[in-house]
């Protein structure tokens, strides 16, 4: 599809980061609505030609005229914050130092922080490898501690 298609039935709004129909596409779709629906996930898709798109991704092509060559992040790890000047275009690896969250299986709750028999271990990955931060006796002590490094380490930080 080309930019002159897209811009025909979708609006986009770099300040407040929403897409909006202009034309009518179905019974839910109609002009003036907000495009699209949030996964599980938490990202919003819109289906453009039978084609389903990450709304990040489309900003970028609306600024741009070009779809983005590499990853586009949520500078402030919002994922439905598509504002333009909260985007940006970087590579898998500083896009996941962009993580605010530990894992849904991570047991202590925190980013960066395990259990270790009656300590919390901090760890940080750099360039792939796991780096020791430190033991501490609670898992907020661990996880300012990773938090602290994580600010030094990665490029990607935002937090």
């Amino acid at each position: 599809m080309h930019t002159d298609q897209i811009k025909d039935i979708l609006h986009y709004d770099p300040g407040t980061g929403a897409f909006t129909w202009k034309v009518d596409r179905n019974q839910k779709a109609v002009a003036g609505s907000e495009a699209g629906h949030v996964t599980d996930r938490g990202y919003r898709y819109i289906e453009v030609n039978g084609k389903s798109v990450r709304a990040h991704r489309l900003a970028f092509f609306f600024q741009t005229g070009k779809w983005p060559p590499f990853e586009v992040d949520h500078i402030n790890g919002d994922k439905l914050d598509n504002r333009w000047d909260n985007l940006r275009l970087t590579d898998r690896r500083k896009n996941m130092q962009n993580q605010r969250r530990a894992h849904s299986r991570n047991s202590s709750g925190f980013l960066g922080v395990s259990r270790n028999n009656d300590q919390w271990r901090a760890r940080i990955r750099v360039n792939g490898k796991s780096k020791h931060v430190g033991y501490y006796s609670t898992p907020e002590e661990a996880h300012e501690a990773y938090l602290k490094a994580k600010r030094e380490l990665h490029q990607g930080c935002t937090i």
